[in-house]
């Protein structure tokens, strides 16, 4: 065998052990919340995400959180439901739900994972929201737990609507004003 063919294999053999330790899990959305926590002159709304999707890659070593690779969610912006028609169609308008069909949050790098307890995490990441079509680079903290077969993120991240071109949605013909900041909550669940 040529000494570069020997070469390759071993390349090939250190990608191929390196790709072992990656794991990727899918978003289970029945399992999985996202709430969205607002604000009005009259009272304090939520709204809930009800078709959300995303993936995560993760390496794993000795059963230790090492890295996140990829991390990436989506929530369908008119799957965000109030229970009441006349808010939802409020949210959608000040969404453009038309043009802006999903709302997406896409990791640029993790800043840290400092083990809590047991398989929990806490992670600091920088990532993109991509919400109405304007794209920001936001540092979203959350607590991750492991388990065999499953990943849960757990964490909220207050939005200002400006900072997203969005104009805070009234009714009531402007009597009712929501406030411009909403904190949202998420569970997500994923599974392998």
């Amino acid at each position: 065998m040529k000494p570069y063919s020997k070469l390759i294999v071993l390349m090939a053999v250190l990608l191929f052990s390196f790709g072992l330790n990656a794991q990727s899990y899918k978003l289970n959305n029945k399992a999985s919340s996202v709430l969205v926590d607002g604000t009005s002159n009259v009272h304090d709304w939520t709204i809930k995400g009800e078709n959300t999707s995303g993936i995560i890659t993760v390496k794993f070593d000795d059963g230790k959180l090492e890295q996140i690779d990829k991390l990436e969610f989506n929530v369908v912006a008119e799957s965000l439901v109030s229970g009441k028609s006349a808010m939802d169609k409020n949210t959608f308008k000040a969404l453009n739900t038309d043009a802006y069909k999903n709302i997406t949050y896409k990791l640029e790098k993790v800043n840290s994972i400092e083990k809590s307890a047991g398989n929990n995490y806490k992670v600091k990441t920088t990532g993109c929201i991509t919400l109405a079509g304007v794209k920001n680079i936001v540092n979203l903290n959350f607590d991750l737990s492991s388990a065999s077969d499953q990943l849960v993120l757990k964490g909220e991240y207050k939005l200002n609507m400006n900072d997203y071109k969005i104009e805070a949605p009234t009714a009531m013909f402007g009597t009712i004003k929501t406030g411009e900041n909403v904190v949202v909550k998420f569970e997500s669940h994923f599974n392998k």
